[in-house]
């Protein structure tokens, strides 16, 4: 464990240079990065179920600008939403973690997450003011917390004695002494709203992700598995839960599942299956199956999107959101007849979730709904209002302006395979001039580049402004066209997919003044290891950033926390068959690599651990390859802390001026 630490204090020490060399050649970068840290963020947005007011959490922002760890929650009149007022847990004037809030089914109360006492508990306090009240007094996680259809109790997922956060992103436990497997499992609990009574509803040994209530407030709609969480969300199975805890399997998908929603009369499920890599980051088909059991019917067949969220409008009619092409539309779906009518589509990402999913918060009617929208030109904000006909509810960035330049939808084709990306254009375009190319490869790889204003973490607009092209392909395995194209990179990693990235450099090469010398790749978790892949295939990129990549399936298969999502696209396990899972490892030619790269990751990552980052560092090292390695201390796999994210981006930046750079 010393020799570790030392290792990876001397990486971080080599790069220091590099950005003490930037801050002195590149000043204006500072001054992008201030302006990017002082965007306001929003988690949620959820309207009223009359349609007339929002409620939102926002992060609070310390006084550099550095986004913080709390954040407030405050309610506005759709008709008038200047006049805010913030619902609290704690003192007024003092600043707690108070997120996941959630109307009542009457409009009068709101219930939501604060640490205003300590840990997270679970408040309701009265939507036109006055002090919460505590429900729960627990020792453990608590999450999505949702009202019953009478109002009268309060279900939320909890997970007793948690030593952390639920999820694969967040930062692993420490493993030292006796590793016993110990697994801590989220169960479905309520809490009566009025005696404060707290009952865990599920079985003690089944791990619950997501759920819903059943119309008559008896029954619950489950996805859940036995064992650890993180790693069998990829095999969880559709379940019906009774209050009194009895619970019966209904459907056993093929490939994994998420979104499970009663229909209005009770009778039927509607949840979306397909090939998804990530917990939360979903895609696929939409199903529906008789509560009771039996098979499960694909209501949207052949669909060439995919759907991410969805809503029942009647026992006949699914509203539902989707990614089709890299945008993003809103549509209805007719189960009579399969007919799908699009309510609206755009250029942007909508959600009333800040993490990315593309839900929408719906009034009891459906005519009102509120979201989070944000383009590469417009930064986020609450919007309310009909589908597509959205008002602003905050203007808390209206001052801010895109320092990079504009971004086109672009096309290519390989092979037979018609391939969609976005390409960003320096800031300051001149079309005399050649610039150079990074490509930025997303992660999944069941996900996609979407319009989105550029956040702290992992931002690559900033090789925008600082004069490159920057590219954002959506080869296949990515979201927006349609299973068959999600699962055209299965047993074929860095093959077909990798082809498509090309292409599209190919394209941009030949059609703006960009210069072939000057080309790199960069990417976080599958485009990290996309990026190491790259390097090890072509002598194309002159540069590459890999964050949290993956350099050998088959150490990683044994080393990272989510193994079982490498089945649906391996066939089987590294154990049973090693060949396919070294035809796509990068170490297996990393005798070919020449081209510098610098090594991110998060010390806990259990996503993909930090041995796959230094496996690879450690053989460029060998081998003579300029590279440098960072290992971010206390992070996962999503990088948190504003201060690591900030170093993330001027190292990036550094990296490639030195590579890429004019000389």
């Amino acid at each position: 464990m010393k020799t570790w630490s030392k290792v990876m204090s001397a990486a971080v020490v080599v790069c220091v240079m590099n950005v003490a060399l930037l801050a002195q050649t590149r000043p204006a970068l500072e001054k992008l990065i201030g302006a990017l840290a002082a965007t306001q963020t929003y988690n949620e947005a959820a309207i009223s179920p009359d349609g007339k007011q929002v409620a939102w959490s926002q992060p609070l922002h310390d006084s550099s600008g550095a986004a913080a760890w709390n954040s407030a929650i405050y309610v506005a009149e759709v008709g008038n939403p200047a006049a805010r007022r913030r619902i609290t847990a704690g003192s007024e004037g003092n600043n707690y973690a108070e997120r996941d809030v959630v109307w009542s089914p009457d409009g009068k109360r709101l219930a939501f997450l604060s640490n205003a006492s300590g840990q997270a508990e679970l408040y309701v306090a009265e939507a036109s003011g006055g002090a919460a009240r505590k429900l729960t007094e627990v020792t453990g996680y608590l999450a999505a917390p949702s009202w019953s259809p009478d109002g009268k109790t309060i279900a939320f997922l909890f997970t007793q004695n948690a030593p952390r956060a639920a999820g694969p992103l967040m930062p692993m436990t420490p493993e030292t002494g006796v590793i016993d497997s110990k697994v801590y499992e989220q169960r479905l609990a309520t809490v009566a709203v009025d005696s404060g009574q707290m009952s865990q509803v599920s079985p003690a040994d089944m791990y619950v992700y997501e759920y819903d209530w059943r119309p008559d407030g008896k029954e619950f709609a489950v996805t859940a598995a036995h064992g650890a969480g993180d790693d069998n969300w990829y095999i969880a199975r559709l379940y019906t839960l009774g209050i009194d805890g009895r619970m019966k399997e209904v459907y056993k998908p093929p490939q994994q599942m998420a979104q499970p929603h009663y229909s209005p009369d009770g009778k039927n499920i509607a949840f979306i299956a397909g090939i998804m890599s990530d917990e939360g980051a979903t895609g696929g088909d939409i199903y529906t199956v008789a509560a009771s059991g039996g098979p499960a019917r694909d209501v949207t067949p052949g669909i060439k999107t995919s759907p991410n969220w969805l809503a029942w409008s009647s026992p006949q009619r699914i509203l539902f959101s989707e990614n089709a092409g890299g945008s993003v539309a809103v549509a209805t779906l007719d189960l009579a007849g399969g007919k799908v009518t699009t309510l609206w589509s755009g250029a942007e990402t909508i959600g009333a979730d800040g993490w990315g999913d593309l839900s929408l918060s719906l009034s009891k009617d459906q005519k009102e709904s509120a979201v989070i929208r944000q383009s590469f030109a417009q930064p986020p904000e609450i919007w309310a209002g009909p589908v597509g006909a959205w008002k602003p509810i905050t203007h808390g960035n209206q001052d801010l302006h895109a320092s990079w330049g504009k971004v086109q939808d672009i096309h290519w084709t390989n092979g037979g395979t018609r391939v969609q990306g976005w390409l960003m254009y320096p800031a300051n375009y001149d079309a005399s001039h050649r610039y150079g190319l990074v490509v930025d490869v997303h992660g999944g790889p069941a996900w996609a580049h979407m319009p989105r204003w550029p956040e702290t973490f992992f931002n690559t607009s900033l090789l925008s402004s600082m004069g490159y092209f920057v590219l954002y392909p959506n080869p296949r395995g990515s979201y927006g066209q349609g299973e068959e194209f999600t699962r055209a990179n299965v047993k074929d990693f860095g093959y077909g997919d990798f082809r498509d990235i090309v292409a599209g450099v190919d394209r941009v090469v030949k059609n703006f003044p960009v210069d072939n010398q000057r080309v790199g790749i960069t990417g976080w978790s599958y485009g990290g290891y996309m990026a190491m892949w790259a390097v090890t295939q072509s002598n194309r990129f002159h540069a590459a950033v890999s964050g949290a990549g993956l350099s050998d399936w088959l150490s990683y298969y044994g080393e990272n926390d989510i193994d079982r999502w490498m089945m649906a696209y391996f066939g089987a396990t590294v154990y049973d068959d090693p060949q396919v899972y070294a035809r796509s490892a990068p170490m297996t030619f990393i005798k070919n690599v020449k081209t510098p790269t610098l090594v991110l990751v998060g010390e806990r990552d259990g996503e993909c651990p930090a041995p796959q980052s230094r496996e690879f560092w450690h053989a460029l090292k060998t081998f003579g390859v300029p590279t440098d390695f960072v290992v971010y201390p206390g992070e996962g796999h999503f990088i948190a802390r504003p201060e690591h994210q900030l170093d993330i981006l001027r190292r990036t930046v550094a990296w490639f001026d030195k590579y890429l750079g004019e000389k």
